[in-house]
């Protein structure tokens, strides 16, 4: 499960009888140092036992985690904010070169910077700054409002500035009312090589336990 990506690696059994075993060996290795004598393939054994030993206590690779997301009215960065918190994973803002004004953002306004964008597919805004090494993450979950029922173009944007190929893209959404619907669909086409996710729209209100809920039913592996 996804919360797995981010657990601490648990406490560790000693292999069955090791004590009686390591009893045994150190008798038989005092005994033939009285003589004077110690066999090659003892000494070579404690060798062997010892880097089994070391193995058996490597830490398991974890994961990489990663929440992107663009918000203006921080409805978003909120649930951003809770699923990064409680993976563990890192927090990245999609910041806009020029940012969002409340008339940019007047949906009443066919004029207005936002609709023009929205009625315009080829529109892709540009963004300040950019993800520092982005091919050391596995898993991107990828946060956005709904704009006339689809990610603001500035999504669009940051899907196509990076090769996803080979990671795990889980997007969410936040809106007053309008469902997940197909808002992702434009993301989807453009990270044909990176393997895509069902989203969840989210409330500004949402709880973390819920968000985190829906990383847990994800099964990423």
């Amino acid at each position: 499960m996804l919360l797995s990506l981010v657990a601490c690696a648990g406490g560790r059994e000693s292999p069955e009888n090791g004590g009686n075993t390591d009893a045994s060996r150190n008798v038989a290795n005092r005994s033939a140092a009285s003589s004077g004598t110690v066999s090659e393939s003892e000494q070579l054994g404690e060798k062997s036992d010892s880097k089994t030993e070391e193995d058996s206590l490597a830490e398991p690779k974890e994961s990489k985690i990663l929440v992107a997301y663009f918000s203006v009215t921080n409805n978003t960065e909120g649930v951003a904010q809770k699923l990064a918190h409680g993976l563990g994973a890192d927090l990245y803002e999609i910041t806009p070169d020029q940012p969002y004004t409340d008339e940019d953002l007047d949906y009443g306004n066919s004029g207005s910077r936002s609709s023009v964008e929205m009625n315009d597919p080829d529109v892709r805004p540009a963004i300040s700054g950019s993800v520092e090494n982005m091919e050391q993450y596995d898993v991107v979950f990828v946060g956005y409002p709904i704009w006339w029922g689809e990610a603001p173009r500035i999504m669009s944007t940051f899907i196509e500035s990076y090769d996803f190929s080979g990671k795990t893209i889980a997007p969410f959404c936040t809106s007053a009312s309008s469902g997940f619907g197909g808002s992702d669909s434009t993301l989807r086409t453009a990270a044909s090589g990176a393997t895509w996710l069902d989203g969840r729209r989210f409330s500004a209100d949402v709880s973390a336990e819920d968000v985190l809920a829906w990383a847990n039913e994800l099964e990423i592996d």
